[in-house]
């Protein structure tokens, strides 16, 4: 079936932001959409199916694609959208170890933890789709986000050994960038912006905004479009890519 019509899809971060906006969509298309974050209010307003999951560890997210699998169906379409922002770090030189350690469990080891257990049934089924929200970070690093930046560079060479390991399966692997995007968690990292700065928040997304061309930043709408077309059928051909989402910006 062309699309992702009645395909499984796991959306990890799938309660808000981004990931809501993915979710929504896969299922507007006719998925059969499982959402995966610690917060059991935000899965529950969000509508969807969904998996009550901390995926800082191994067994959370064994747990998450067990839940998942066990509640819907094997995984079809894995969409590794969550993740930590920067609005907590600091320079290189005073960046706490915890820091980033807690950055890389989240943002890059969990979404090798899922991707090892899912694209094993992937490769027996001979199908499969993954997508991962990197950042334009991952080419562009900010100023005081050395976990930020790394965790989403390694991101992308994770996305690129799926890309290679599993492509003779009928498997695809991609990432999208992200630049600046009004969700929650740009919300935080604007407001540490501000206060730093003794300005408000509506400057910082001014400054955020002219960056681009068009004078605004991405909503989430227009990055999970991006990812939808990637988890399809139809963007079969498509593999290896990290394919920015910032209005033509390198940022």
């Amino acid at each position: 079936m062309a699309g992702v019509g009645n395909r499984v899809a796991m959306v990890t971060g799938g309660g808000r932001g981004i990931g809501l906006a993915t979710a929504n969509l896969l299922a507007e298309r006719g998925a059969k959409v499982v959402c995966v974050a610690r917060s059991e209010a935000e899965l529950k307003a969000a509508g969807h199916g969904y998996v009550v999951a901390d995926l800082a560890s191994p067994k959370g997210c064994e747990k998450a694609v067990q839940d998942a699998e066990s509640n819907v169906g094997p995984v079809d379409i894995l969409i590794c959208n969550h993740g930590l922002g920067s609005a907590h770090e600091v320079v290189i030189w005073e960046q706490e170890i915890e820091t980033w350690e807690t950055m890389m469990r989240i943002n890059l080891d969990a979404p090798f933890y899922l991707s090892r257990l899912v694209t094993k049934g992937m490769v027996k089924r001979r199908h499969g789709r993954v997508v991962f929200t990197s950042s334009t970070a991952a080419k562009v690093a900010e100023y005081a986000g050395s976990a930020y930046n790394s965790s989403k560079a390694g991101l992308l060479g994770l996305m690129r050994s799926v890309a290679e390991d599993c492509g003779e399966f009928g498997i695809t692997s991609n990432a999208v960038l992200p630049g600046w995007v009004r969700t929650e968690m740009a919300e935080k990292h604007a407001a540490a912006e501000a206060l730093e700065h003794n300005i408000s928040t509506k400057q910082v997304w001014q400054e955020r905004a002219s960056l681009y061309r068009a004078g605004r930043v991405a909503t989430p709408d227009e990055v999970a479009a991006m990812i939808v077309f990637l988890a399809s059928d139809e963007a079969g051909g498509v593999s290896g890519e990290a394919i920015r989402v910032s209005l033509g910006g390198v940022i």
